[in-house]
């Protein structure tokens, strides 16, 4: 049965979930992208509703995109004005909110710059020149320190943020549009022109993340770099507008192509977006949600000697619906202290520490909410020091982020794999749609992936 789900005021047939899924994967078949391509119409079929800031004739879009810099710089100045003046953070209210974003934005992160490759099969034809720069620049044109997929995972795993598959399917709209449209560039093309064009201008919540991440001990190298890419001047913001131009028929009906571009832009306005999702975040359901997961074995783990209000620590933990009691009940008896320095907290004593009784039952992440959580109000005074441990899962994924390359020995069969290919390879076309292969959205930032674009950058230029 298909899920149902809601996006403003419209029930969507499509899941985006099973979209990106589909398509994030390396095999992909012809039902998946006929499920893609209708899930792609629904969304356009909404966009179409959309208001939109683009002005009604291309003309103008100069203009528009000088307007739009002007507008965030300022709005930029007063943030940093009030905040020298003592006005608090805008996004984040703790270090615990500013991860719980990172996971959540993720399913969009991971599959970055997406929307343009499938542009590569067309890779000269001189009108997607500047499109196809884009893409190879998103892929960091093969080096791990820039691959922006890379950088991503490399951040998550630097803060013990585990990849979660229990998200809404809201969360997953965005990459699964940008996943859809990589695939079925042929059907969609000034959709993808469109949707490029509104991607990569600065927008001002990039800025005001990057500030606040950095202020709670977040490496924002991965916002800044597209601080930086997505310039006005040179950069991927003028490219877009640029490309508009390039891709826009000579022949044919190029009213008809500004309208599907227009409508391709305000795919970006659909499902959870940076504000929005920066607002879902709760503390303390996060709290629930987080020993509701761990209830599903921990109900199993305790001797029937621990008691909490006259009740086995392991028959609280058999009942999900009462997790929000079994913690209140903790406070009552003193496990928590909440508005004073975590570190006091016998609770907090039983999970921090490679020597305590629950060491590693808890991710950093998770440690880092109930941190948060028992801080309360106080939480500015009791800032958490950043956390010496991650997961082993966090671990095998900032070593994947930081040795994706052909020295890894993990990666060698991917690597020997691609290079028999090439070497098999009858002419220029076969080569250059294996090392397409390899770039796709699944395969990218793979060591092999890395190498393929690289050749593939030396071959186009």
């Amino acid at each position: 049965m298909q899920t149902m789900f809601s996006t403003g005021n419209r029930m969507a047939l499509c899941s985006a979930r099973s979209v990106y899924f589909d398509l994030a994967g390396g095999e992909i078949c012809a039902g998946n992208l006929e499920y893609a391509a209708d899930f792609l119409r629904e969304q356009l079929a909404e966009a179409a509703r959309c208001e939109s800031d683009l002005p009604r004739r291309m003309e103008d879009l100069g203009e528009w995109m000088q307007s739009n810099v002007e507008q965030v710089g300022k709005s930029y100045r007063a943030y940093l004005a009030d905040r020298k003046t003592g006005g608090g953070r805008r996004y984040f209210s703790s270090k615990a909110h500013a991860l719980n974003f990172l996971q959540l934005v993720a399913p969009t992160k991971l599959v970055d710059g997406a929307w343009l490759y499938g542009l590569l099969q067309h890779w000269q034809d001189s009108r997607f020149a500047s499109l196809i720069q884009t893409y190879l620049e998103e892929l960091g044109e093969g080096q791990p320190s820039k691959n922006h997929v890379v950088l991503y995972r490399k951040l998550l795993a630097s803060q013990g943020c585990e990849l979660r598959d229990d998200l809404d399917d809201e969360i997953y709209v965005q990459g699964a549009i940008q996943l859809g449209l990589a695939h079925l560039a042929d059907r969609f093309l000034p959709e993808i022109v469109g949707f490029n064009l509104g991607y990569e201008q600065l927008p001002l919540h990039l800025l005001i993340t990057a500030y606040e991440l950095k202020e709670l001990g977040i490496d924002p190298y991965y916002f800044t770099l597209h601080v930086t890419v997505d310039n006005a001047d040179s950069g991927h913001a003028k490219q877009a507008v640029d490309a508009v131009f390039a891709a826009m028929p000579r022949l044919g009906d190029g009213e008809e192509f500004w309208r599907r571009v227009r409508n391709g832009y305000n795919l970006n306005f659909l499902g959870a977006r940076t504000e929005s999702v920066i607002e879902l975040f709760d503390l303390e359901r996060e709290m629930i949600a987080i020993f509701a997961r761990k209830a599903i074995f921990g109900q199993y783990a305790h001797s029937d000697y621990r008691r909490v209000a006259g009740r086995t620590v392991n028959d609280w933990l058999s009942h999900p619906a009462q997790i929000a009691e079994f913690i209140r009940a903790m406070e009552n008896e003193g496990w928590f202290r909440r508005g004073e320095n975590p570190q006091n907290s016998r609770f907090w004593k039983l999970i921090e520490g490679e020597k305590a009784k629950m060491f590693g039952v808890f991710s950093a992440y998770e440690q880092q909410i109930i941190y948060d959580w028992i801080a309360a109000d106080a939480v500015r005074d009791f800032a958490r020091p950043n956390a010496s441990r991650v997961s082993s899962q966090s671990k095998r994924e900032l070593l994947d982020a930081q040795n994706t390359d052909e020295n890894n020995t993990d990666f060698d069969a991917e690597i020997n794999a691609l290079e028999e290919s090439l070497a098999s390879s009858t002419g220029r076309k076969e080569t250059v749609a294996t090392l397409i292969a390899a770039m796709s959205p699944a395969c990218h930032h793979s060591s092999a992936g890395l190498k393929a674009t690289r050749i593939f950058s030396e071959i186009w230029r």
